[in-house]
C-alpha cells in the first residue's frame, strides 16, 4: 500500500498522515544563495520563465486539467482551448501577452470556474518539480532574482546561455541590495527561496472585486504608505516605509483575477493602461515598477456590450482580448454540471434523498432547449439532439457546423444551471421527500418561474417562451416514460428487439434484391413480407412511396457495416431503432396500458407490475417509489389515449 494511503476499516494514522504532510512542506522550503539559483537556471533555463509562461505550463501539465476536480468545466472546450492558445501566444513572447485576457458570457456559464480552476490550477503546479518557482528572499512582489543582474550584462547571459531576463527591481528591493551597484560577493549571497503560488497567502495569485467606488481605494491594488515607518525613514517616497501588498504587487509572476472588472470604477481601470501594455504598476511617490502577470477579468455580456460601445473605453478596449464564455449545447454536458452542483447537497451525498435517472436530463433539456435559437430547417427539439449527438443520421460535420452558424449568439442566453439547481433544491427540501422525480423537477422549474430572480422580471412574452419550452421537454419525458415502461414489461428486450430487427432486414434484403424467403420451418420459398414491414416502416412516417429508397439505404448501410467487420442490429441506425422500438411498444400498448391502470389489479396484473418494478430498480437506477410512480405515469398518459 503506498504511503499515505490506507484501507477502509483500518483507521486513518492522523499523526503519520500529518508527519507526511510536514515532509511535503519542508521540501518545498528550498533556500540558497543567488550563486546556487544561477547553478540551477543555466542547468535548467526553464526555470527562469515568464507570467505566461507558468500558466500555460500548468493549465498544460495535464490533458484533463480543465474537466476533472471541483472546479470542472463542462462543455467548455471552445472557451478553454481559446483561452489556452492566448497563454501559448503569451508564452512565446508574441504581443497577445500584453493583453487583459476577458471572460465574456451569461451568468452562470462558468467563467468564475475557470478563472478559480486555474489559480488553483497554478497552485498546485508550483508544488511540483517542473513548475518550481524562486524569488529574492522576503521581497514583497516575489522577485525573479536574475533581476539583480544589471541590464547591460543580460544580453551576454542571453548569447552564452540561451536566459533572457525581462524586468527590473522592485522599489524595496533596490533599497536592500544598491540597484546595479552591488558588489560581487554580497550579489552572490543575496538569500534565494523557493515560492509556492497561494491565493490564501497572497502570493503569486491576486484578486480584486469592486464594491462601493466612494470607500474603495486605489491602495487595493497598488499597495499604500506605512504609516508605523514615516516615522523613521521620513519619507512615503522611501521604499522601506511603503507596504507594497497591493493585488497588483502580490500578483506578480502569476496571475491576477479581476472580478466583475467592468463594475470597476474608472480609476481602477486605468491603472491597467501601463500594466497590460509596458509590464509596469505606478504607485503614488515611485517611478515605474516592474510586473510580469496574466491579468485574468470576467464579466456578463451585457455589462461587456454597454462598455464597449463607449467611445471613451476605447484605449482600454484595444488592450483586451475577449474569449466567449455561452452556455453549453450539449444536454449531456449540461447534465454533468447539474450532477456536480447538485451533487454537493448534504442530501444527495448521504443518499437521503434519490434523484431519478432520468431527472437532471430532464432539467439539462429545459436549459438547453431555451437557450437555443429556431432554425430554419430543424425544430428546437431536432436541433438540440443533434447538437448532442444523438440524431446525425445523414448529417455531416458541415451540415452541424452551418446549423451552428445561422446564429452565432447561441449559448449566450437561456436559462442558467444556477436557476436550474436552485429549483430542483427547492423540490429537494420538500418534507418527507425521498426520490426527485422528472416530474418533481417539471414542476419546479415551472413554479420557479414567477419567483427566481433569474426570470420573474422578463417580459411576458419570454416567460411565454420558457413555458412553451418545458412543455416540449415534458413530451420529451412522457415519450421517454413510455420507452422505459416498454422495455421493462418486453421479456428479454434486447433479444425481443434483435429477433424483430433480423426479421426485418431478411426481408428488406430480399425485397431489395427480388429474391424470396425461406421459411425455417417448412423450408419453403415465400415472398418477402410486405405486411411485417410496412409495419415497422409507417412508425417512423416511411411512406408507400419512400419506402423502396428507405430500404436500399438500409441495405447499404448493413453492407457498409459489414465491410468494415462489424455487426450490424438495429441500434446501428438510428431511424432503425425508432422504428423498432415503436413496433415493440404498439404491439403490447393495449398489454401495459390495461395493467397499469387498472385500479384493482389481478394477480397476473399485480406480478407483471412487480416484475416491471423489479427490472426498473435492478437494471435502470430507479428506487421503489419512482419506479412505483413511472408506472402510474404511464397509466395515466396511456388512458387518454
Amino acid at each position: 500500500m503506498a504511503e499515505g494511503t490506507y484501507k477502509k476499516g483500518e483507521g486513518l494514522n492522523l499523526f503519520k498522515e500529518i508527519e507526511r504532510y510536514n515532509g511535503e512542506q519542508e521540501r518545498l522550503r528550498w533556500e540558497g544563495t543567488f550563486d546556487e539559483y544561477i547553478e540551477k537556471v543555466i542547468e535548467n533555463p526553464h526555470i527562469a520563465r515568464t507570467a505566461y509562461q507558468t500558466v500555460y505550463s500548468a493549465v498544460t501539465s495535464r490533458p484533463d486539467f480543465f474537466t476533472t476536480g471541483p472546479n470542472a468545466l463542462f462543455g467548455a472546450e471552445e472557451t478553454t482551448n481559446r483561452f489556452i492558445d492566448i497563454l501559448k501566444a503569451g508564452a512565446e513572447g508574441l504581443e497577445i501577452g500584453k493583453r487583459i485576457i476577458i471572460l465574456v458570457g451569461p451568468p452562470g456559464s462558468g467563467k468564475s470556474t475557470l478563472v478559480n480552476g486555474t489559480k488553483r490550477g497554478i497552485e498546485e503546479y508550483t508544488k511540483t518539480d517542473e513548475g518550481a518557482i524562486y524569488a529574492i528572499k522576503d521581497c514583497p512582489m516575489h522577485e525573479e532574482p536574475l533581476h539583480l543582474i544589471p541590464k547591460d550584462m543580460r544580453p551576454m547571459l542571453e548569447e552564452n546561455y540561451g536566459i533572457h531576463i525581462e524586468g527590473d527591481l522592485c522599489p524595496q528591493c533596490r533599497e536592500n541590495y544598491g540597484g546595479e551597484n552591488l558588489d560581487t560577493e554580497a550579489l552572490k549571497n543575496v538569500t534565494v527561496r523557493r515560492i509556492v503560488f497561494t491565493e490564501k497567502d497572497r502570493v503569486g495569485v491576486g484578486t480584486f472585486k469592486p464594491s462601493d467606488p466612494k470607500s474603495q481605494d486605489i491602495t487595493e491594488l497598488v499597495g499604500s504608505v506605512d504609516l508605523s515607518k514615516l516615522g523613521e525613514y521620513g519619507t512615503a517616497s522611501d521604499a522601506r516605509a511603503y507596504r507594497f501588498d497591493g493585488e497588483l504587487n502580490v500578483a506578480n509572476r502569476g496571475i491576477m483575477e479581476f472580478v466583475e472588472m467592468l463594475k470597476s470604477d474608472e480609476r481602477f481601470l486605468y491603472t491597467l493602461l501601463d500594466l497590460t501594455q509596458d509590464r509596469v504598476i505606478k504607485a503614488p511617490r515611485f517611478s515605474n515598477i516592474s510586473a510580469d502577470e496574466v491579468i485574468l477579468a470576467h464579466t456578463n455580456l451585457t455589462e461587456y456590450l454597454s462598455y464597449v460601445q463607449n467611445p471613451k473605453n476605447e484605449a482600454l478596449r484595444d488592450r483586451m482580448v475577449v474569449v466567449p464564455a455561452p452556455y453549453t449545447l450539449r444536454v449531456s454536458d449540461e447534465r454533468k454540471i447539474h450532477e456536480k452542483l447538485i451533487g454537493q447537497s448534504e442530501l444527495v451525498r448521504k443518499s437521503s434523498v434519490h434523484i431519478n435517472p432520468h431527472t437532471l436530463e430532464t432539467a439539462a433539456t429545459f436549459s438547453v432547449l431555451s437557450r437555443l435559437a429556431d432554425s430554419k430547417k430543424y425544430g428546437k427539439m431536432q436541433k438540440l439532439k443533434i447538437y448532442d449527438g444523438q440524431e446525425t443520421d445523414g448529417l455531416t460535420q458541415r451540415d452541424i457546423k452551418e446549423l451552428k452558424e445561422e446564429n452565432s449568439n447561441e449559448g449566450m442566453s437561456g436559462i442558467s444551471p444556477r436557476y436550474v439547481i436552485d429549483s430542483l433544491s427547492t423540490a429537494l427540501i420538500q418534507e418527507g421527500k425521498t426520490c426527485l422525480t422528472p416530474v418533481d423537477a417539471i414542476r419546479a422549474l415551472r413554479d420557479n418561474l414567477d419567483r427566481h430572480p433569474h426570470t420573474r422580471d422578463m417580459k411576458k412574452e419570454d416567460k411565454d417562451a420558457l413555458k412553451d419550452d418545458l412543455m416540449a421537454v415534458k413530451a420529451e419525458f412522457d415519450d421517454i416514460a413510455k420507452k422505459e415502461i416498454q422495455s421493462a414489461f418486453v421479456y428479454s428486450y434486447e433479444e425481443t428487439a434483435r429477433s424483430l430487427c433480423g426479421n426485418y432486414l431478411n426481408n428488406v434484403e430480399a425485397f431489395c434484391n427480388r429474391t424470396k424467403i425461406i421459411d425455417p420451418i417448412t423450408e419453403e420459398e415465400l415472398d418477402p413480407d410486405e405486411k411485417l414491414m410496412r409495419s415497422i416502416e409507417e412508425q417512423i412516417g416511411v411512406s408507400d412511396n419512400s419506402k423502396k429508397e428507405f430500404r436500399s439505404e438500409l441495405l447499404m448501410r448493413m453492407a457498409s457495416v459489414y465491410r468494415r467487420g462489424e455487426t450490424f442490429d438495429y441500434r446501428s441506425h438510428p431511424r432503425l431503432k425508432e422504428a423498432v422500438e415503436k413496433k415493440l411498444f404498439a404491439d403490447l400498448k393495449d398489454m401495459v396500458k390495461l395493467t397499469t391502470s387498472a385500479k384493482v389489479p389481478n394477480e397476473e396484473q399485480r406480478e407483471r407490475i412487480r416484475s416491471v418494478e423489479r427490472t426498473l430498480i435492478e437494471e435502470k437506477g430507479y428506487c421503489p417509489h419512482c419506479a412505483s410512480e413511472l408506472i402510474r405515469y404511464v397509466g395515466t398518459l396511456l388512458s387518454r389515449t
